[in-house]
Protein backbone atom coordinates (compact mmCIF):
# COMPACT_ATOMS: atom_id res chain seq x y z
CA UNK A 1 0.00 0.00 0.00
CA UNK A 2 2.53 2.22 0.64
CA UNK A 3 1.81 4.71 2.54
CA UNK A 4 4.76 3.41 5.29
CA UNK A 5 7.11 4.97 6.19
CA UNK A 6 6.32 8.45 4.59
CA UNK A 7 7.04 10.13 7.21
CA UNK A 8 5.20 13.36 6.80
CA UNK A 9 5.71 15.23 10.09
CA UNK A 10 8.73 12.78 10.54
CA UNK A 11 10.66 14.47 7.59
CA UNK A 12 10.13 17.82 9.03
CA UNK A 13 11.47 16.82 12.01
CA UNK A 14 14.72 15.53 10.19
CA UNK A 15 15.16 17.86 7.72
CA UNK A 16 13.24 21.25 9.29
CA UNK A 17 14.88 21.52 11.95
CA UNK A 18 11.48 21.01 14.18
CA UNK A 19 11.09 20.44 17.91
CA UNK A 20 9.85 16.92 17.98
CA UNK A 21 8.21 17.87 21.13
CA UNK A 22 6.33 20.46 19.51
CA UNK A 23 4.91 17.94 17.00
CA UNK A 24 3.21 14.64 18.44
CA UNK A 25 3.04 11.63 15.77
CA UNK A 26 -0.46 9.96 15.39
CA UNK A 27 -0.29 7.03 13.75
CA UNK A 28 2.29 5.22 12.73
CA UNK A 29 5.38 7.61 11.27
CA UNK A 30 2.73 10.26 12.24
CA UNK A 31 0.18 9.48 9.26
CA UNK A 32 -2.74 9.73 11.42
CA UNK A 33 -1.85 13.46 12.00
CA UNK A 34 -4.89 15.69 11.21
CA UNK A 35 -3.78 17.09 7.60
CA UNK A 36 -6.89 19.56 7.15
CA UNK A 37 -4.56 22.23 5.43
CA UNK A 38 -4.33 19.76 2.66
CA UNK A 39 -5.78 18.33 -0.08
CA UNK A 40 -8.27 15.67 1.02
CA UNK A 41 -8.97 12.05 -0.71
CA UNK A 42 -12.66 11.74 -1.86
CA UNK A 43 -14.40 9.12 -3.64
CA UNK A 44 -15.59 9.53 -7.05
CA UNK A 45 -11.76 10.93 -8.60
CA UNK A 46 -11.14 10.53 -12.54
CA UNK A 47 -7.55 9.43 -13.30
CA UNK A 48 -5.64 11.01 -16.07
CA UNK A 49 -2.84 9.57 -17.49
CA UNK A 50 -0.13 10.48 -17.86
CA UNK A 51 -0.63 12.96 -15.96
CA UNK A 52 -1.28 10.95 -12.76
CA UNK A 53 2.05 9.41 -12.77
CA UNK A 54 3.69 13.02 -11.90
CA UNK A 55 3.53 14.46 -8.90
CA UNK A 56 0.22 16.45 -7.10
CA UNK A 57 0.07 19.92 -5.57
CA UNK A 58 -1.64 19.92 -2.74
CA UNK A 59 -1.33 16.29 -0.85
CA UNK A 60 1.07 15.68 2.05
CA UNK A 61 2.23 12.68 0.65
CA UNK A 62 2.80 10.44 -1.95
CA UNK A 63 5.36 7.63 -3.52
CA UNK A 64 6.29 5.67 -6.28
CA UNK A 65 7.08 2.29 -5.45
CA UNK A 66 8.54 -1.23 -7.07
CA UNK A 67 9.41 -4.12 -6.16
CA UNK A 68 10.61 -7.03 -8.09
CA UNK A 69 10.90 -11.26 -7.38
CA UNK A 70 14.04 -12.20 -9.61
CA UNK A 71 15.36 -15.41 -10.19
CA UNK A 72 18.80 -16.32 -11.39
CA UNK A 73 19.85 -19.04 -14.29
CA UNK A 74 20.90 -21.17 -11.49
CA UNK A 75 18.18 -20.88 -9.67
CA UNK A 76 18.93 -18.66 -6.39
CA UNK A 77 15.90 -16.01 -5.86
CA UNK A 78 16.77 -12.74 -4.95
CA UNK A 79 14.28 -9.60 -4.78
CA UNK A 80 14.97 -5.67 -4.82
CA UNK A 81 12.82 -3.05 -3.59
CA UNK A 82 12.79 0.70 -4.87
CA UNK A 83 10.83 3.60 -3.41
CA UNK A 84 10.26 7.27 -3.82
CA UNK A 85 8.57 9.75 -1.35
CA UNK A 86 7.68 13.09 -1.90
CA UNK A 87 6.44 15.43 1.92
CA UNK A 88 5.30 18.31 1.24
CA UNK A 89 5.99 20.37 4.05
CA UNK A 90 3.42 23.19 3.11
CA UNK A 91 0.18 23.22 1.41
CA UNK A 92 1.55 25.08 -1.69
CA UNK A 93 2.34 24.81 -5.02
CA UNK A 94 5.76 23.49 -6.34
CA UNK A 95 8.51 26.38 -6.81
CA UNK A 96 11.63 26.28 -8.25
CA UNK A 97 14.80 26.87 -5.17
CA UNK A 98 14.90 26.59 -1.51
CA UNK A 99 11.55 27.67 -1.60
CA UNK A 100 10.00 24.58 -2.50
CA UNK A 101 7.77 22.96 -0.38
CA UNK A 102 8.55 19.49 -0.69
CA UNK A 103 11.22 16.97 0.77
CA UNK A 104 12.15 13.61 -1.36
CA UNK A 105 12.91 10.64 0.13
CA UNK A 106 14.16 7.72 -1.70
CA UNK A 107 14.38 3.75 -0.14
CA UNK A 108 16.41 0.75 -2.13
CA UNK A 109 17.42 -2.87 -0.92
CA UNK A 110 18.16 -5.99 -2.66
CA UNK A 111 17.65 -9.48 -0.62
CA UNK A 112 18.89 -12.69 -0.91
CA UNK A 113 18.31 -15.88 1.15
CA UNK A 114 21.23 -15.55 3.07
CA UNK A 115 21.63 -11.51 3.15
CA UNK A 116 19.21 -8.18 3.12
CA UNK A 117 20.95 -4.38 1.58
CA UNK A 118 19.09 -1.25 2.75
CA UNK A 119 20.02 1.92 1.92
CA UNK A 120 18.14 5.80 2.07
CA UNK A 121 18.62 9.01 0.72
CA UNK A 122 17.19 12.83 0.96
CA UNK A 123 16.66 15.64 -0.87
CA UNK A 124 15.03 19.24 -0.77
CA UNK A 125 12.80 19.69 -3.46
CA UNK A 126 13.58 22.41 -6.05
CA UNK A 127 16.73 22.10 -6.60
CA UNK A 128 17.30 19.32 -9.08
CA UNK A 129 18.76 16.65 -6.81
CA UNK A 130 15.31 14.44 -6.72
CA UNK A 131 11.82 14.99 -8.61
CA UNK A 132 9.70 13.54 -10.93
CA UNK A 133 8.58 14.60 -14.74
CA UNK A 134 5.94 13.26 -16.66
CA UNK A 135 7.12 13.51 -20.61
CA UNK A 136 9.37 11.52 -20.64
CA UNK A 137 8.95 10.11 -17.68
CA UNK A 138 11.63 9.91 -14.70
CA UNK A 139 11.64 9.87 -11.14
CA UNK A 140 14.70 10.28 -9.22
CA UNK A 141 16.65 10.93 -6.05
CA UNK A 142 20.68 11.19 -7.23
CA UNK A 143 22.03 8.20 -9.33
CA UNK A 144 18.74 6.51 -7.98
CA UNK A 145 15.76 6.51 -11.24
CA UNK A 146 13.15 5.29 -12.49
CA UNK A 147 12.97 6.30 -16.08
CA UNK A 148 10.95 5.83 -19.52
CA UNK A 149 12.30 3.93 -22.46
CA UNK A 150 9.24 4.62 -24.51
CA UNK A 151 10.26 6.71 -27.66
CA UNK A 152 9.46 10.43 -26.47
CA UNK A 153 7.90 11.32 -29.81
CA UNK A 154 4.82 8.98 -29.49
CA UNK A 155 2.22 11.00 -27.86
CA UNK A 156 0.29 7.81 -27.78
CA UNK A 157 2.88 5.50 -26.26
CA UNK A 158 2.60 4.30 -22.41
CA UNK A 159 4.96 6.19 -20.71
CA UNK A 160 5.04 3.18 -18.47
CA UNK A 161 5.73 -0.09 -21.07
CA UNK A 162 9.27 0.52 -21.37
CA UNK A 163 11.20 1.04 -18.21
CA UNK A 164 14.67 1.13 -16.41
CA UNK A 165 15.30 0.96 -13.16
CA UNK A 166 18.25 1.51 -11.08
CA UNK A 167 20.43 1.75 -7.82
CA UNK A 168 23.07 1.14 -5.48
CA UNK A 169 24.24 1.37 -1.58
CA UNK A 170 26.65 -0.52 0.69
CA UNK A 171 26.61 -4.32 -0.40
CA UNK A 172 23.95 -3.86 -3.11
CA UNK A 173 23.32 -2.51 -7.32
CA UNK A 174 21.00 -3.54 -9.85
CA UNK A 175 19.87 -2.33 -13.20
CA UNK A 176 17.02 -3.46 -14.80
CA UNK A 177 14.89 -3.52 -17.55
CA UNK A 178 11.05 -3.65 -17.13
CA UNK A 179 8.27 -3.71 -19.72
CA UNK A 180 4.63 -4.22 -19.53
CA UNK A 181 1.92 -4.87 -22.34
CA UNK A 182 -1.05 -4.90 -19.67
CA UNK A 183 -3.43 -1.78 -18.17
CA UNK A 184 -2.86 -0.45 -15.00
CA UNK A 185 -5.18 -1.24 -12.46
CA UNK A 186 -7.18 0.89 -10.04
CA UNK A 187 -7.09 -0.20 -6.50
CA UNK A 188 -10.15 -0.04 -3.88
CA UNK A 189 -13.31 1.65 -5.32
CA UNK A 190 -12.02 2.98 -9.06
CA UNK A 191 -8.72 4.06 -7.10
CA UNK A 192 -10.33 5.33 -3.81
CA UNK A 193 -8.28 3.19 -1.03
CA UNK A 194 -9.68 2.53 1.70
CA UNK A 195 -7.56 2.68 5.28
CA UNK A 196 -9.84 2.68 7.77
CA UNK A 197 -13.71 2.64 8.64
CA UNK A 198 -13.68 5.78 9.95
CA UNK A 199 -12.99 7.45 6.53
CA UNK A 200 -8.79 7.82 5.75
CA UNK A 201 -7.92 6.28 2.42
CA UNK A 202 -5.70 7.27 -0.67
CA UNK A 203 -6.06 7.37 -4.23
CA UNK A 204 -3.61 4.08 -4.74
CA UNK A 205 -3.38 2.57 -8.88
CA UNK A 206 -0.71 0.13 -10.05
CA UNK A 207 1.34 -1.65 -12.42
CA UNK A 208 1.31 -5.46 -11.67
CA UNK A 209 2.11 -7.52 -14.91
CA UNK A 210 5.83 -6.07 -15.34
CA UNK A 211 8.18 -8.48 -16.29
CA UNK A 212 11.77 -7.38 -15.42
CA UNK A 213 15.11 -8.06 -16.37
CA UNK A 214 18.97 -7.25 -16.19
CA UNK A 215 21.74 -7.17 -13.77
CA UNK A 216 22.11 -7.74 -9.38
CA UNK A 217 25.48 -7.58 -7.40
CA UNK A 218 24.80 -8.40 -4.32
CA UNK A 219 28.04 -9.19 -1.72
CA UNK A 220 30.65 -8.72 -4.18
CA UNK A 221 28.84 -11.05 -6.95
CA UNK A 222 26.84 -10.36 -10.26
CA UNK A 223 24.04 -12.15 -11.13
CA UNK A 224 21.75 -12.03 -14.40
CA UNK A 225 17.72 -12.06 -12.66
CA UNK A 226 14.81 -11.42 -14.48
CA UNK A 227 10.93 -11.88 -12.57
CA UNK A 228 7.91 -10.54 -11.91
CA UNK A 229 7.65 -6.79 -10.98
CA UNK A 230 5.18 -4.80 -9.56
CA UNK A 231 4.42 -0.66 -9.44
CA UNK A 232 2.47 1.11 -6.74
CA UNK A 233 1.37 4.94 -7.01
CA UNK A 234 -0.13 6.26 -4.19
CA UNK A 235 -1.09 9.40 -3.00
CA UNK A 236 -2.33 11.29 0.00
CA UNK A 237 -2.43 13.66 2.92
CA UNK A 238 -3.66 11.33 5.87
CA UNK A 239 -4.11 7.69 5.18
CA UNK A 240 -4.40 6.50 8.35
CA UNK A 241 -5.81 7.15 11.71
CA UNK A 242 -4.84 8.42 14.75
CA UNK A 243 -4.60 5.00 16.65
CA UNK A 244 -3.13 2.29 13.92
CA UNK A 245 -0.30 1.68 14.57
CA UNK A 246 0.84 -0.56 11.60
CA UNK A 247 -0.05 -2.94 8.49
CA UNK A 248 1.25 -6.16 6.85
CA UNK A 249 0.54 -5.84 3.13
CA UNK A 250 0.96 -8.06 0.59
CA UNK A 251 1.43 -8.26 -3.50
CA UNK A 252 1.39 -11.57 -4.86
CA UNK A 253 1.76 -12.75 -8.69
CA UNK A 254 0.80 -16.19 -8.76
CA UNK A 255 2.08 -18.32 -11.61
CA UNK A 256 -1.39 -18.93 -12.77
CA UNK A 257 -1.47 -15.24 -14.04
CA UNK A 258 -3.40 -13.27 -11.80
CA UNK A 259 -2.29 -10.78 -9.55
CA UNK A 260 -3.59 -9.75 -5.60
CA UNK A 261 -3.08 -7.17 -3.34
CA UNK A 262 -3.91 -7.09 0.26
CA UNK A 263 -3.53 -5.69 3.39
CA UNK A 264 -4.52 -5.16 7.06
CA UNK A 265 -3.97 -1.83 9.35
CA UNK A 266 -3.66 -2.80 12.95
CA UNK A 267 -5.49 -0.86 15.08
CA UNK A 268 -5.05 -0.32 18.57
CA UNK A 269 -8.35 -0.60 20.01
CA UNK A 270 -10.52 -1.96 16.98
CA UNK A 271 -10.20 -5.27 14.79
CA UNK A 272 -7.65 -4.74 11.87
CA UNK A 273 -8.91 -3.05 8.89
CA UNK A 274 -8.97 -5.35 5.86
CA UNK A 275 -9.17 -5.58 2.21
CA UNK A 276 -7.24 -6.32 -1.07
CA UNK A 277 -8.12 -6.75 -4.84
CA UNK A 278 -7.80 -10.04 -7.19
CA UNK A 279 -6.88 -9.09 -10.17
CA UNK A 280 -7.36 -11.52 -13.29
CA UNK A 281 -4.41 -12.10 -16.11
CA UNK A 282 -6.33 -9.27 -18.23
CA UNK A 283 -6.03 -6.68 -15.71
CA UNK A 284 -9.65 -6.83 -14.23
CA UNK A 285 -10.09 -6.40 -10.97
CA UNK A 286 -12.51 -7.07 -7.72
CA UNK A 287 -12.64 -5.59 -4.63
CA UNK A 288 -11.98 -7.97 -1.95
CA UNK A 289 -13.81 -7.01 1.73
CA UNK A 290 -12.88 -8.39 5.23
CA UNK A 291 -15.12 -11.30 4.76
CA UNK A 292 -13.98 -12.44 1.78
CA UNK A 293 -10.26 -12.46 3.08
CA UNK A 294 -8.54 -14.83 5.85
CA UNK A 295 -5.23 -13.63 6.42
CA UNK A 296 -3.42 -15.56 9.62
CA UNK A 297 0.05 -15.39 10.63
CA UNK A 298 1.79 -18.92 11.04
CA UNK A 299 5.31 -18.22 12.30
CA UNK A 300 7.29 -15.71 14.08
CA UNK A 301 10.66 -14.63 13.49
CA UNK A 302 12.98 -12.87 16.12
CA UNK A 303 14.51 -9.67 14.24
CA UNK A 304 15.99 -6.91 14.81
CA UNK A 305 14.64 -7.15 18.52
CA UNK A 306 11.17 -7.45 17.47
CA UNK A 307 8.78 -10.65 16.82
CA UNK A 308 7.58 -10.49 13.78
CA UNK A 309 5.26 -12.76 11.55
CA UNK A 310 7.32 -14.13 8.88
CA UNK A 311 5.04 -17.03 7.73
CA UNK A 312 1.20 -16.63 7.32
CA UNK A 313 -1.91 -18.52 5.80
CA UNK A 314 -3.73 -16.26 2.72
CA UNK A 315 -7.21 -17.59 1.55
CA UNK A 316 -9.83 -16.43 -0.39
CA UNK A 317 -12.60 -18.87 -0.46
CA UNK A 318 -14.07 -17.27 -3.37
CA UNK A 319 -11.36 -17.69 -5.76
CA UNK A 320 -10.16 -21.37 -4.55
CA UNK A 321 -7.37 -19.43 -3.23
CA UNK A 322 -5.43 -21.25 0.05
CA UNK A 323 -1.91 -20.92 0.00
CA UNK A 324 1.15 -20.06 2.62
CA UNK A 325 3.47 -17.32 1.98
CA UNK A 326 6.84 -17.79 3.03
CA UNK A 327 9.95 -15.24 3.47
CA UNK A 328 12.69 -15.78 1.85
CA UNK A 329 15.05 -13.93 4.45
CA UNK A 330 12.77 -13.75 7.12
CA UNK A 331 16.19 -11.34 8.37
CA UNK A 332 14.91 -8.96 5.45
CA UNK A 333 14.67 -5.34 7.93
CA UNK A 334 14.74 -2.27 6.56
CA UNK A 335 17.12 -0.69 9.32
CA UNK A 336 16.38 3.03 8.48
CA UNK A 337 15.74 6.37 10.14
CA UNK A 338 12.17 4.64 10.23
CA UNK A 339 12.84 1.18 10.29
CA UNK A 340 10.04 -1.67 8.95
CA UNK A 341 10.58 -5.32 7.17
CA UNK A 342 10.35 -5.94 3.92
CA UNK A 343 11.17 -8.65 1.66
CA UNK A 344 10.38 -10.89 -0.95
CA UNK A 345 8.29 -14.55 -0.20
CA UNK A 346 7.43 -17.41 -2.01
CA UNK A 347 3.77 -19.21 -2.10
CA UNK A 348 3.01 -23.04 -1.74
CA UNK A 349 -0.46 -24.39 -1.75
CA UNK A 350 -3.44 -24.41 -3.67
CA UNK A 351 -1.56 -22.02 -6.16
CA UNK A 352 2.33 -21.29 -6.23
CA UNK A 353 3.85 -17.76 -7.01
CA UNK A 354 6.20 -15.32 -5.65
CA UNK A 355 5.41 -11.73 -4.10
CA UNK A 356 6.44 -9.14 -2.21
CA UNK A 357 5.39 -8.46 1.91
CA UNK A 358 6.00 -5.45 3.90
CA UNK A 359 5.25 -4.95 7.58
CA UNK A 360 5.26 -1.94 9.59
CA UNK A 361 4.53 -0.59 13.27
CA UNK A 362 6.14 -3.87 15.26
Amino acid sequence: MKIERLLGLLLVLLLGGCDPADEPAQGFAGLGEDAAAFTQVVPGRVFSFPADHGAHDGFRIEWWYLTADLKASDGQRFGVQWTLFRSALRAEPDQPGWQAPYIWLGHAAATSATAHHAAERYARGGVGQAGVTVQPFKAWIDDWSFSSQSAEADATADPLARMQLQASGPGFAYRLQLRSDKPLVLQGEAGYSRKSELGQASYYYSQPFFQASGSLRIDGQTYEVSGPAWLDREWSSQPLAAGQSGWDWFSLHLDSGERLMLFRVREDKRPPYITGTWIDPGGRTQTLHKDDIQLTPLEDSQVAGRTLPTRWRLRIPGHGLDVQAEALNPKAWMNLRIPYWEGPVHLSGSHAGSGYLEMTGY
